[in-house]
């Protein structure tokens, strides 16, 4: 059974993106993004996208605010509420009043997590089934997990990321459908790894190459998966999907991909 979400996402202009600062291990100020190059590959995996028959809302992007283009790590849509980030770090901190206006000025309540623990979004929590799989310790805190699960009355199963390379959940799983998921099990703790053997029937773990070259931070739009990159390995494995594949190298300079350029709008909704 295909995901029930997925079919309409938040983007936001490339116009200012850079690597300005380094908040993980693949920004280097020494490796500067190219301007124009980003923004042409945004504007084609937008246009991926919308072929694949998703909708694409556009938020402003933000003079200053560099990483803003990553909009998955905006908040957590779950039906019609939203809830905001809190970032760990400074530099990111900026974002966070304008995501919190286009969501209440498009009609979503705002759902602030109890004690305001550092939460990034979407980058940290993907539906599976009717779970929620979550990352903490390296951007988010374990503490949000719980008032997440209290906020919007769901489970959240938590995984531990050791990884500081695969510093997001979404860079080590990908829900493909109701049974699948694209996996890096190396990235979480061994407990981490248990639940997600426990409530995945059907994992495919990715090789080093394809979790580095971050094939598990891919959007899947019904029988269509948009990647980043895809080996010939994964490719056979995923013989029943479109699989297109979406370079998106300039962002990877700042530690995203697909998936970090976008934020689902429709999780929860059914």
């Amino acid at each position: 059974m295909s995901l029930a979400w997925g079919h309409r996402y938040l983007m936001c202009p490339a116009e200012h993106f850079g690597v300005l600062y380094e908040i993980n291990p693949w920004m280097s100020r020494e490796v500067p993004a190219d301007p124009s190059r980003s923004l042409a590959q945004w504007e084609t995996l937008v246009e991926t996208l919308r072929d694949a028959g998703a909708e694409v809302e556009i938020l402003g992007s933000v003079d200053d605010l560099p990483d803003m283009v990553f909009t998955a790590n905006a908040g957590l849509v779950w039906g019609e509420r939203f809830v905001p980030s809190r970032f760990t770090h400074p530099e990111r901190a900026g974002e966070e009043p304008h995501y919190r206006r286009w969501f209440r000025t498009n009609g979503w309540s705002i759902t602030e997590l109890h004690n305001r623990p550092h939460f990034e979004g979407a980058g940290d929590a993907l539906p599976f089934r009717d779970r929620i799989i979550a990352g903490y310790r390296i951007r988010s805190e374990f503490e949000a997990h719980t008032a997440l699960a209290k906020a919007l009355n769901v489970e959240v199963l938590s995984l531990e990321l050791v990884d500081p390379r695969f510093y997001h959940v979404d860079l080590t799983f990908c829900p493909l459908d109701d049974r699948r998921a694209l996996c890096v099990p190396s990235a979480w703790d061994s407990y981490g790894r248990d639940v997600v053997k426990a409530v995945v029937p059907e994992p495919i773990d990715l090789e080093p190459d394809e979790a580095l070259s971050f094939c598990a931070n891919s959007v899947v739009i019904g029988d269509v998966i948009v990647m980043p990159s895809c080996s010939d390995r994964l490719r056979s494995l995923l013989s029943d999907f479109d699989v297109r594949v979406c370079p998106v190298d300039e962002f990877l300079k700042a530690g995203g991909g697909v998936r970090c350029l976008t934020l689902a709008l429709d999780v929860g909704a059914h």
